[in-house]
């Protein structure tokens, strides 16, 4: 008994404290009925949505003033697991007060955004992440019903898995939001790939335009290019601003410019291996001289015991090599 308590606990360590709050107690679950839309001078809109990868569904309810185009209320019921209550729960409290074409640009990573305790920590486990998939879908499909029009005509991006409806740039962003390496990586987070596999690469039963495992390397390129140029913008900008200053002259600004060029391109490639990351918090001159900054870790660096010890000893020894002996790294 003792050793399933502990699974159980640590599965739903995996979930956000607001996934699990609302998966009990979802604040917008219900429906909104005809009189009540007009009680509030709007229309009501209800629109549908199954999953066939999964089995779930969700009826989104809007009541839109048609003066405005305005959501003034939104309310969902939701056929299927917790954490496609909470993902609708949340997708009902973000259309709330917006126009319908505001809406429509809601995506499900705009869900799983909302659900979150942190902005680092993801809110589910990746296996859970298709589930504001649906969300996303749903709305569409109410923002069809009310201009009359087929939802086709709001799907602004290529779909690359049709089994469970996740686009390209949904995939693109997930790569680049959770550092992913490997295919089976991304269908945790997405369920891309998870059904029929013909996303993945060619030779499957369908031929597509896009799949997986280029997506993923393309992606993952483009990110390496992106931090090799951030990395030399802030090397040319040093240079620039700093002219002929040591580091201990520099404003504050400039030292954390500098800090920062250094920790990308020397630790948190280090870091990332490890499934970790930090964060610059504050940089403070002390009494006896040093420059200390103040860093906080991420992900799987949180909490691990050499953060304080190997890791800690590693990144002041590059900052003090790279830019001054005189730094001095303390962990928060």
């Amino acid at each position: 008994m003792a050793k399933n308590n502990l699974i159980n606990s640590n599965i739903w360590d995996e979930y956000s404290q607001k996934v699990r709050d609302s998966m009990n107690n979802p604040k917008n679950m219900g429906e909104i009925t005809e009189d009540e839309a007009k009680a509030m001078g709007c229309k009501l809109i209800v629109a549908d949505y199954g999953a066939e990868s999964c089995g779930d569904a969700v009826r989104l309810y809007w009541a839109v003033d048609e003066a405005t185009d305005v959501i003034k209320a939104a309310k969902f019921k939701s056929f299927g697991c917790g954490t496609a209550i909470a993902s609708s729960d949340y997708m009902a409290e973000l259309c709330r007060d917006k126009t319908v074409d505001e809406a429509v640009k809601i995506t499900n990573l705009d869900v799983e955004r909302a659900m979150r305790d942190n902005p680092d920590t993801p809110a589910v486990p990746p296996q859970k992440m298709h589930c504001s998939v649906m969300a996303y879908d749903v709305i569409k499909a109410a923002a069809a019903e009310y201009k009359g029009v087929d939802p086709a005509k709001f799907e602004d991006q290529i779909i690359v898995c049709e089994c469970a409806r996740v686009s390209l740039g949904t995939i693109k962003e997930v790569i680049k939001l959770n550092d992913l390496h490997t295919v089976e990586e991304i269908t945790q987070y997405t369920k891309a790939g998870a059904f029929c596999g013909s996303c993945i690469r060619p030779g499957g039963h369908e031929k597509r335009e896009y799949y997986l495992e280029d997506i993923l390397a393309e992606t993952r390129a483009e990110m390496e290019r992106e931090r090799l140029k951030a990395v030399a913008d802030a090397k040319i900008e040093g240079a620039n601003l700093g002219d002929d200053l040591s580091f201990e002259e520099l404003t504050m600004v400039k030292q954390l410019k500098a800090i920062e060029a250094v920790i990308d391109e020397n630790v948190r490639p280090m870091l990332a291996m490890d499934g970790g990351n930090l964060e610059i918090l504050d940089i403070q001159k002390a009494d006896d001289g040093m420059i200390d900054v103040y860093i906080r870790y991420l992900g799987a660096c949180s909490g691990c015991a050499s953060g304080a010890e190997g890791t800690l000893y590693a990144i002041q020894n590059v900052l003090n090599e790279s830019l001054s002996p005189k730094i001095r790294v303390m962990p928060i």
